[in-house]
């Protein structure tokens, strides 16, 4: 059911889902496979709606679940399968995903203690947190612990979606800052083309960190959410593995320690302790402050737009404003003319009248009083108009 896949080999037919999968171990070493569903739900102990979650050709929310065997990852373009052991990642050539595969090569192998005095301080640690006991090395940040698999994978993936998420905001910002100044300085058809662009791609950013950011914070408000991601803790495995326990100096000590861990972790509950959700909440607490920042900056960005659009609209009503004036002006003119035109529409009439005869020196008399009426007229007009507040002063 499961074959490793050539690198030339068809990622699918067109409007299929692809079948390639990256398969990486606790050592980081990827493996290329071509998985049909039913061999990624038997390798993963997972059920076929876990599975449906990842489908690319499904429209699904950001989500993280946690399963018996497994977390199922959904985060934008990050859709994997984390289990105790390995990492099962989809369509691996993507160019987002590609960036990860190297990150999860890089962190997923334990790092090597340089002596058997930190393998003893690490015993230490853990026997003192069965016990209830401080210890001066557990809060030594120069001391780390021994993070499980599924962890150190899960903060691979949340560091890559919170980065992508913050690199799209600063992108957003780097545009749309410039585009919106330019905007208030000349509003012409381009420039609100331009800002309706970068409006419509941020409410869909928006729309994307919201829901990542909904999905932490729903995990965070659930305790048993959080113990079902310890997926070391359910398959009741030691937390210091095999391959970290091969680079310990033989020491009679360290092997009683050794024993005194095993006999304790193998009366230790699969539901996970306090600790365990103490571990997860300040893994996802983390991460969601980041998420939560980058929606912050977006509503930011959002009130900028949203003030630089009221700032849009005073100015156009105060543009409109001035045009009802200019029109209530040239109204007024227009009233006048027409009084005047009246005047001379009336003795420019060709009807023989007596009084038409011998009054040559009248006509100046008849001009200048018919401007001065219009020009009287168009006067109190004004001045009504100012009374009112219709017009500036």
């Amino acid at each position: 059911m499961a074959k490793a896949a050539s690198p030339g080999a068809d990622l699918g037919k067109k409007g299929m889902a692809s079948r390639i999968w990256c398969v990486l171990d606790s050592n980081g070493e990827p493996v290329t496979l071509d998985m049909d569903k039913a061999a990624v739900m038997h390798r993963a102990g997972i059920h076929a709606r876990d599975l449906r979650i990842l489908d690319p050709l499904l429209s699904y929310p950001s989500t993280i679940l946690g399963r018996e065997r497994a977390i199922v990852l959904n985060l934008e373009h990050i859709k994997a399968i984390i289990t105790a052991e390995e990492v099962l990642l989809r369509n691996p050539t993507n160019e987002h995903v590609i960036p990860i595969v190297e990150e999860l090569r890089r962190r997923l192998p334990l790092q090597t203690l340089e002596n058997g005095a930190e393998g003893l301080a690490l015993l230490e640690r853990t026997d003192s947190k069965k016990s209830g006991r401080k210890s001066s090395v557990q809060s030594d940040p120069e001391r780390g612990e021994v993070t499980p698999f599924e962890f150190r994978a899960l903060e691979v993936a949340l560091e890559a979606i919170c980065s992508f998420l913050d690199a799209r905001t600063t992108e957003l910002e780097t545009s749309a800052y410039p585009a919106l100044d330019e905007l208030t300085s000349k509003i012409s058809s381009r420039n609100l083309d331009r800002v309706r662009k970068l409006k419509s791609g941020m409410t869909r950013l928006i729309s994307r960190v919201q829901k990542v950011r909904d999905e932490l914070e729903q995990l965070l408000d659930d305790d048993d959410d959080m113990a079902e991601l310890f997926l070391t803790r359910k398959a009741g495995s030691s937390t210091l593995t095999p391959a970290l326990l091969s680079n310990f100096p033989a020491s009679p000590v360290l092997g009683s320690k050794l024993s005194a861990v095993s006999r304790t972790k193998s009366l230790a509950s699969t539901h996970g302790s306090d600790d365990d959700v103490e571990e997860v909440e300040m893994l996802l607490e983390c991460y969601f402050m980041q998420v939560d920042g980058t929606l912050n900056k977006l509503n930011t960005l959002r009130e900028y737009i949203d003030d630089t659009e009221d700032y849009i609209n005073i100015q156009l009503d105060n543009h409109r404003n001035q045009l009802i004036q200019l029109e209530l002006v040239l109204n007024a003119a227009t009233l006048a003319m027409a009084l005047y035109s009246l005047v001379a529409g009336i003795f420019g009439m060709n009807i023989p009248y007596p009084w038409n005869d011998d009054h040559a020196y009248l006509f100046k008399w008849v001009v200048v009083a018919g401007c001065m009426l219009c020009v009287g007229l168009f006067s109190i007009v004004m001045a009504y108009a100012r009374h009112k507040g219709l017009v500036g002063t």
